[in-house]
Order: structure tokens, then C-alpha cells, then sequence
């Protein structure tokens, strides 16, 4: 069963004959006969009588006439939504994202890209982690990826920019501008649970500086991470974007500096709407 039929059968019965119908459908007419027997068999019984001079429906054709005029009607309007989201006047872009990036950096491209293309639904799916991130690309359940690098990907690759670490600190830690880490290698730390991605990032920043982090409370949140860090269970290094505006706890710059790039990718057959929002993060500008 074909939308194709479902459009012979309904010009026939509009026409009110197979020739005419033939001739508006562009087919010939016992291809057209051919294809609407091939309907009824599928649906089980006889939807037209066909008299020597008209067709008419039978009791069946009148009960699903209306059922093909819908789909067909349906079938109209996902092509015309397909066709603006082409022109970037409607549809759905699935974005997905790390959960640092959604709590700062990611949330004024979104505000500028609704202000450009209001129809245009955002679907936002965040994750703790770059892996699921990727898998979630590889299984198409997003068409842009937002986040670090990937070890590899077979799409296409755009890199943003780079996410900047801060340490965070109770705010009665005296004043500065920089900490070296290895100062706080004796220290019990605010560390991420081992399935954010984040504990990575620690871990590595903490071993490039000799010693190895001691976490005196793991959190699956990043934002919770500055939170508890200000609070005084311990340093915690976190991305800048992350850190509310009027956060009260002590905030000092690594050194030497501990970053992270981001790049956008997609899959390589990319549509219109994903090329542009692409477009609008590389404009963006990504140091964050």
C-alpha cells in the first residue's frame, strides 16, 4: 500500500472516470487499473464498481476515502515542512551537547539563534560524558554535536574554540590571580563522579603537575562542583563558563593554564539547518 495509489484511487474517484484520471496522473490506464486492483488486494476488498460509463465507490471506497484523503493531505504537509526547513523557516535541530557547556557558553548561541529562527524547534540532549556524547552522534540521535573533540569521527569537524579551567576556592582563600596545582596536591579536592567527563580533565591537569587528585566528595553535577568547592570541602576545578555572574567564592586561573578545545561535528550529509547553526557558533567566538 502506496501514497502512489492512495493518489490514483482519489483522482478516480474525483474524475469520475479512469481516463481522465489517467490523463491528469500522467499514466497510462491500465497501469492505473493495475495499481488501484493492487490497492484492493491489499486491503482486502472491492473500493470501486466500475460501471460501463462511471465509477463509483463502493460501500468500503466511501469508508476509506476520507482515511486517503488524510494521508495524503498528511503526507503534503511533512513535504512542505521539509521544504522550509530547507529555507530554514521551520523545523526541528537536535542538538547535543556536555552538560558544562548547556550551564554557560552553549545558552547565548541558542538565544541568538531562536531570535533568527523562532519556527525552528531545538531539541537539547546533554550528557555527562564526550563518549556518550559521541554515540549519541554515531546513532543519529542528534544532528550536531557540541562539545570536546572526538578520537575520531568520519563527519565533519569544526573546531570552536576553548574552554577555560578555573580552580575554585572557599572565599576567605587569600587574594590571587593564579594558583599552581601542585600547591593543593595534600588537599582533598571537590572531584566529579568517574562517569563525568570532567573527572578526566582533573585527573590529567592534576597528573601534568606530578601528583594525582585525592577526592574528599565525588558529584555526578558539574554545577554542584563550584558550590560545594566555596563551601570549603575543598578545591574543585571547573570550567569558567559554568561560574554564575555574583558567584562569592574565590576564583584564581591555573598555572600553567588548563584548557579544553571544542569543536561542532556533524554527519557528513549535513542539512541546512545544522549548516547554519554551525555557522552561528563558529561566529560566535568560543574562549570560554
Amino acid at each position: 500500500m502506496t501514497l502512489r495509489q492512495f493518489e490514483y484511487l482519489v483522482t478516480v474517484v474525483d474524475e469520475g472516470s479512469f481516463t481522465r484520471a489517467a490523463e491528469l496522473l500522467h499514466v497510462t490506464q491500465p497501469a492505473l487499473s493495475h495499481q488501484i486492483r493492487a490497492l484492493e488486494r491489499t486491503v482486502g476488498t472491492q473500493l470501486l464498481d466500475r460501471l460501463p460509463r462511471a465509477v463509483r465507490l463502493t460501500p468500503a471506497g466511501r469508508a476509506w476515502l476520507p482515511h486517503a484523503r488524510a494521508a495524503l493531505a498528511d503526507a503534503e504537509r511533512a513535504a512542505t515542512s521539509a521544504r522550509r526547513a530547507a529555507g530554514l523557516e521551520c523545523g526541528e535541530l537536535r542538538v547535543a551537547t556536555v552538560y558544562s557547556l548547556t550551564l554557560g557558553a552553549l545558552a547565548p548561541v541558542l538565544r541568538r539563534w531562536h531570535a533568527l529562527h523562532p519556527d525552528v524547534r531545538v531539541t537539547l540532549f546533554e550528557h555527562r560524558h564526550a563518549d556518550e556524547l559521541r554515540v549519541a552522534m554515531t546513532e543519529g540521535r542528534a544532528d550536531v554535536a557540541v562539545g570536546p573533540a572526538p578520537t575520531s569521527w568520519a563527519g565533519t569537524t569544526t573546531v570552536l574554540g576553548e574552554e577555560e579551567f578555573v580552580v575554585v576556592l572557599p572565599p576567605d582563600w587569600p587574594e590571587g590571580d593564579t594558583i599552581d596545582l601542585w600547591s593543593l596536591k595534600d588537599v582533598g579536592w571537590v572531584h566529579y563522579a568517574p562517569t563525568n567527563g570532567l573527572a578526566d580533565v582533573v585527573d590529567a591537569a592534576c597528573l601534568a603537575r606530578g601528583f594525582p587528585p585525592r577526592a574528599a566528595v565525588r558529584t555526578e553535577q558539574t554545577a554542584a562542583a563550584p558550590v560545594l568547592a566555596a563551601a570549603g570541602l575543598g578545591p574543585a576545578l571547573v570550567p569558567r563558563n559554568v561560574l554564575p555572574a555574583g558567584f562569592d567564592g574565590r576564583v584564581l586561573r591555573p598555572d600553567p593554564p588548563v584548557r579544553r578545545a571544542l569543536v561542532a561535528y556533524t554527519h557528513r550529509d549535513a542539512d541546512p539547518l545544522t549548516t547554519a547553526f554551525v555557522a552561528l557558533l563558529v561566529e560566535a567566538g568560543w574562549s570560554v
